[in-house]
């Protein structure tokens, strides 16, 4: 029995593949918009490791690396890899994409992260492969 590919099976793959990838680059997009900048992935790796004033980074519960399952600073719970490459999950929503970065940024940064920072991590999230 041979297999051929046919153009409906192609389009149902891409269907179901697309809305994943580009999730996280809609909501790049949606940052880009409010900017009108650029975003780099270099900045968003060093906020990813920068250390706020309550002794907290992102790698702190993420670990040095995106790709790592964490482990909450304080409850110890399980944390999913952040990203997108290894989790496709992440990054896929945009309102639970604000509400973490609403509450991370305040715990780790002490503060509201700019839609700029937000772009630039979002970027460096995706850079990791």
């Amino acid at each position: 029995m041979t297999f051929q590919l046919r153009t409906s099976h192609l389009l149902v793959c891409l269907a179901v593949a697309l809305p994943l990838a580009a999730s996280a680059n809609a909501i790049l997009d949606g940052y880009q918009t409010e900017t009108k900048g650029t975003f780099s992935a270099a900045a968003g790796k060093k906020l990813y490791q920068t250390v706020g004033p309550k002794q907290l980074s992102c790698a702190s519960c993420h670990t040095n690396s995106p790709k790592n399952v964490g482990k909450h600073a304080k409850t110890n719970k399980p944390i999913d890899p952040l990203a997108p490459s290894v989790n496709p999950k992440r990054f896929t929503d945009a309102k639970q994409v604000e509400k973490w970065f609403k509450r991370n940024c305040n715990d780790a940064l002490g503060r509201v992260c700019t839609t700029q920072e937000k772009g630039d991590f979002v970027s460096y999230m995706l850079s990791v492969k």
